[in-house]
């Protein structure tokens, strides 16, 4: 820790530089674990510094992705459980560049409150780092910048950015999907972190007690279990690429089932969902009831219990199935591409 840089006027107007360093200590630990060996700098320097590794592929493609946790940030707040959410981050990005068939290298946060709180701050990289160590990518660098007046200072937003890489020749398009093709789905682990604008106002988060046990959650609170965090799919989705052709991978996010799996699909071609095989998380049913929300609405809106789809021809299908459950995965099929213009259709 550096003891001697220190600004009594800069303390004054809010910012506390000497917590950063204290925070950057705290977290350290949890950085550690996510060091892989591609790592060729330590924490602190003015960049991560990532050392490639090509071998045995012909054209490499880095592939990146960026985004962040949203209002789901606001259950963490009310809750005062801080330890998930960096989960989520990582989660978002790398579930994104799996869709390409890229395996995730290494991982960037950013974290901006209104007050650095040590001990907040090396909570929320805890989560961070479990969630590279889930997707097997390098947590290289980070940002925190305290920024009184702009947030509370009980309140912070975390983003994060990931790239990986893939050989180009194995890059995951959709050029070979046609009708007759299987769509399997992994399930989620619950509303992951989307839509929780909408989750907000149906339970009343800020005013209604969301620490009691709910029957229809199995005996959890609704707070507990929206802060599940998001499901990583990124190692069993690399075992499954080594074993299967597949043909379209759409991560459901916000815009749940209508916006997302058509991104997969190619013109001319549907997918066409078996509704009564979709396994609806009981969250899902329970925000439905509570808000009064269409069944057009809650899947054009959440992932419904499933947080991935994966499409492969019918004859790879079970192998698919296989080396999905053998990865951790209570993979099923839900569906299967068809001739129409319409690129979804639930029925």
């Amino acid at each position: 820790m550096n003891t001697n840089s220190r600004s009594d006027s800069y303390a004054a107007a809010g910012v506390d530089i000497t917590a950063g360093y204290k925070a950057v200590e705290l977290m350290k630990q949890h950085i550690a674990k996510t060091m892989t060996s591609g790592v060729c700098s330590d924490v602190g320097g003015f960049g991560g510094l990532f050392e490639l590794d090509i071998t045995g592929m012909e054209r490499p493609v880095l592939v990146s992705g960026t985004d962040g946790v949203g209002t789901k940030l606001k259950l963490a707040f009310l809750l005062d459980k801080h330890d998930t959410v960096g989960i989520d981050c990582v989660a978002m990005c790398v579930n994104d560049i799996i869709c390409v068939g890229a395996k995730p290298l290494f991982f960037l946060d950013y974290i901006a409150c209104g007050k650095n709180v040590p001990e907040r701050i090396a909570d929320i990289v805890k989560g961070v780092a479990e969630g590279c160590v889930q997707s097997g990518c390098a947590l290289i660098g980070g940002e925190t910048a305290e920024m009184p007046g702009f947030y509370p200072a009980d309140e912070y937003d975390l983003a994060g950015y990931s790239t990986g890489v893939v050989d180009k020749k194995n890059i995951i398009d959709n050029k070979t999907m046609k009708a007759g093709d299987v769509v399997i789905a992994l399930p989620s682990s619950g509303v992951h972190s989307n839509g929780f604008s909408l989750v907000r106002k149906v339970f009343d988060v800020e005013n209604a007690d969301i620490t009691a046990p709910e029957e229809k959650l199995g005996g959890k609170s609704i707070g507990e279990t929206l802060l599940t965090p998001t499901r990583i799919y990124v190692k069993s989705v690399l075992a499954l690429l080594e074993k299967v052709k597949v043909k379209g991978i759409s991560h459901i996010t916000g815009g749940g089932f209508y916006e997302n799996i058509p991104r997969s699909i190619p013109d001319g071609l549907g997918a066409k969902i078996s509704r009564k095989d979709v396994r609806v998380l009981p969250i899902f049913e329970l925000l439905m009831e509570r808000g009064g929300i269409s069944e057009h609405d809650m899947f054009n809106t959440f992932n419904m219990g499933v947080g991935m789809s994966i499409v492969v021809s019918a004859e790879d299908a079970q192998t698919a199935l296989d080396v999905l459950k053998e990865n951790g995965e209570d993979a099923y099929i839900i569906g299967t591409i068809e001739e129409s213009e319409e690129k979804i259709t639930i029925c």
